[in-house]
């Protein structure tokens, strides 16, 4: 066994990206036919989040996430079966009896999930409600937060297994802890089945030990970077794909809610829930495609990331959903395309870093607009001064004048850049509203030392 310890920082990000393939491999090779779902899984592990599997019995949930966990050596690894008897103690520890006669509830953590890198939860859904609203703060602050207790989790990722859904308002709120979701479909087809049962011949259901395996702590090293909290490595993501990361995400909420509108047309009851991303996992997205990034050895965010995505905004193993998000982004993407709507999306967005600037200090308004321009608009932006003003370093009293022609003349392509001018000229209107308001408060500070 090849188990590394001590060069992490020292393994470069194309030896990062073999050993997560190597991994990965290694499992496809025991849990057949899995791949999407093993790809979803190592997500989930670089961005430190959970992921539920759903599915009919004896489709293979435990043996996945078993042998997914016995491809990290160093990490202590949680498991139960759920059941309605269970009390929060059974994930946190016995109570301390002592603690409990002076009325503190206070758990022994020692060997619970408190106290475990990793989680496995069978049938979570047969677990009771007053459960599974304990495990809401542990498995989303990785806290134990109960009666005076407060203390923090070592949880990274927790792995749940169902066979069914049961819908409370506590389950929902689980349910939004679990940033990845699948459903494990059984496989009829025959060769898949002969692979399967080569498989169960060869080694029954038990977990492999691998060849190699990873380091925990090199895991939360990969981590570290794929959330961005690592200085020193940095997967980076333009802001025009940026930009077009939010228009997908945008386009495949409208589809989904116009989807749910035309189901639910002429039911007897309209009521639905509509179909909603929040901010918070919008932005934890990122992470994922820093992950994506990163099992493919690379250290900049590309297109084809983005269209993995549905990782997070839908069921993996639901084609209706996935489809969705597949068309969205092929719809945006070729929008963008065809209509040089990335160029333009690049323009606008080096303008908005101008306004940036000179609202962060307004008496850049007084200096040359050539020294405040970035790279990313700078040639574009210096080029019309010319066509159009005959000069680059104007008088300062123009520089006004220059930012307003600039984005009046400025023609979109396509209606995502267009909403975005229309954006960025509430954004500089506001911002001359502030200069404005700025100079006349100095201009009456003035009057009034002059008048005393």
């Amino acid at each position: 066994m090849n188990n590394t310890n001590g060069t992490t920082e020292n393994l470069s990000i194309e030896q990062i990206a073999n050993k997560l393939k190597r991994a990965a491999e290694f499992i496809s090779s025991r849990v057949v036919n899995r791949g999407e779902v093993i790809e979803q899984a190592f997500c989930a592990l670089l961005t430190g989040e959970h992921l539920l599997l759903q599915s009919r019995t004896g489709t293979g949930k435990t043996l996945l996430s078993e042998q997914l966990f016995g491809m990290f050596s160093g990490a202590h690894i949680f498991r139960v079966q759920a059941s309605k008897e269970q009390q929060p103690d059974t994930y946190f520890g016995g109570l301390d009896i002592e603690l409990l006669k002076t009325g503190k509830i206070v758990h022994n953590t020692a060997g619970s999930l408190v106290e475990s890198e990793f989680g496995f939860i069978d049938e979570i859904f047969d677990a009771n409600d007053f459960t599974l609203r304990a495990l809401l703060s542990l498995l989303n602050e990785r806290r134990l937060i109960r009666g005076v207790q407060n203390v923090p989790a070592k949880i990274h990722t927790v792995i749940a297994a169902t066979n069914y859904l049961r819908v409370t308002e506590v389950t929902e709120a689980l349910l939004d802890r679990f940033l990845y979701k699948a459903i494990v479909l059984p496989d009829k087809e025959p060769f898949m089945q002969y692979k399967i049962s080569q498989q169960y011949l060869q080694h029954s259901a038990r977990t492999l030990t691998p060849p190699e395996q990873i380091a925990f702590k090199e895991l939360q090293y990969f981590h570290s970077f794929v959330t961005g909290n690592n200085p020193n490595i940095e997967i980076s993501i333009t802001p025009e794909l940026l930009y077009f990361t939010n228009l997908v995400v945008r386009n495949y909420e409208f589809q989904r809610n116009r989807h749910l509108r035309e189901v639910n047309k002429g039911a007897a009851s309209a009521h639905y829930n509509d179909y909603y991303i929040s901010p918070r996992t919008q932005a934890k997205s990122l992470d994922l495609l820093r992950a994506l990034a990163l099992l493919k050895g690379r250290t900049e965010i590309q297109h084809d990331d983005v269209e993995k995505l549905y990782f997070v905004f839908a069921t993996v193993g639901i084609p209706e959903e996935v489809a969705m998000y597949k068309k969205a982004y092929t719809t945006v993407l070729n929008t963008m395309i065809s209509s040089n709507g990335f160029e333009q999306i690049k323009v606008l967005l080096g303008f908005e870093s101008l306004l940036s600037e000179i609202r962060k200090d307004h008496s850049a308004m007084q200096r040359p607009l050539a020294s405040l321009t970035n790279s990313q608009l700078k040639k574009t932006f210096l080029d019309w001064v010319k066509e159009t003003i005959g000069g680059i370093d104007q008088t300062p009293e123009h520089n006004k004048k220059i930012i307003e022609d600039f984005l009046k003349d400025f023609i979109p392509a396509c209606d995502e850049v267009r909403e975005l001018k229309a954006a960025l000229e509430i954004e500089m209107i506001r911002l001359f509203q502030e200069i404005e308001r700025e100079k006349a408060r100095a201009a009456r500070a003035k009057l009034v030392m002059e008048n005393s």
